[in-house]
């Protein structure tokens, strides 16, 4: 077992990089990584599902053109390539991001 990742943990991991988004865990198909964007959110959809857990600050997530407000404790699930993103966030908005699965996405009972 390995010891818990804080926030902290996270930023500081950051603060080294020359990203705006850090691998901080891997464990078979999983890959855990922090992701503060730096005023605009770049991202692209992705080729496996994530999940999103918001760790600080507010703003607005763009999910395949349907608008909702996000906020700490948030979670998100974004099927594989689902255009997403978030939008009009708070200087210190930061997100836990998990990618798990094969490319291409599970296929859920949703």
């Amino acid at each position: 077992m390995t010891s818990p990742f804080t926030l902290e943990d996270g930023l500081n991991k950051l603060r080294r990089s020359p990203n705006e988004f850090v691998q901080l865990f891997a464990h078979g198909s999983l890959v855990v990584e922090f992701y503060k964007p730096d005023k605009i959110d770049k991202q692209q959809p992705h080729a496996r599902d994530e999940v999103y857990i918001i760790t600080s600050g507010t703003g607005t997530f763009d999910y395949a053109g349907t608008i909702m407000a996000v906020k700490p404790g948030d979670l998100l699930f974004v099927p594989a390539g689902i255009e997403h993103r978030f939008e009009n966030f708070t200087d210190d908005f930061a997100t836990w991001v998990l990618f798990y699965g094969p490319v291409g996405g599970e296929q859920g009972n949703e």
